[in-house]
């Protein structure tokens, strides 16, 4: 068995992947960083693996992801996955997705970390991983939704509005 965490080089990604490692020395299991990349130059930009008009190069992005992932958990076994968009009909993300999936199950992952700010969010944007990852019900989730900062109260709900008067 082992710990997966989805890996795109963000602040929220850093932490579950630092949380992972936790687990890991608590659970005795393995940390598998995974990082899929799509061969869409788009999708990099937006993550920020590359700048507008720098040059595509899904080994450089995998390098530089992969070193990332080293300085965060050295210990952890940093695997890069590429996918195609072939599929007519399916998004950068829907295909991240499925291959997330498909690795968690390859390896018998008992749970996936997975860093996503829109964690218990009623809509799921059509961008995150978080959602559809974590619907597959042959591993536990873990879900970090702070990079590790302090909370503005504002974004704090307001937990006495939701309880009737005593």
């Amino acid at each position: 068995m082992s710990l997966l965490v989805p890996f795109d080089g963000s602040a929220l990604a850093t932490r579950a992947l630092e949380r992972a490692s936790t687990f890991s020395d608590l659970l005795d299991e393995e940390v598998v960083a995974l990082t899929v990349i799509p061969d869409d130059p788009e999708y990099a930009r937006d993550r920020g693996w590359i700048t507008q008009g720098e040059p595509f190069d899904m080994d450089a992005i995998a390098a530089g992801i992969g070193d990332r992932a080293n300085e965060v958990a050295p210990e952890a076994t940093v695997r890069t996955e590429r996918v195609d968009s072939d599929e007519p009909t399916a998004t950068s993300t829907t295909n991240v997705v499925r291959e997330i999936r498909r690795v968690a199950a390859e390896i018998e992952a008992s749970v996936v970390f997975i860093g996503s700010e829109n964690a218990g969010s009623v809509i799921a944007p059509q961008s995150s991983v978080g959602s559809p990852v974590a619907s597959d019900h042959r591993y536990d989730v873990y879900v970090v939704r702070e990079p590790g900062h302090e909370v503005d109260p504002e974004d704090l709900a307001d937990i006495d509005s939701t309880q009737d008067d005593l």
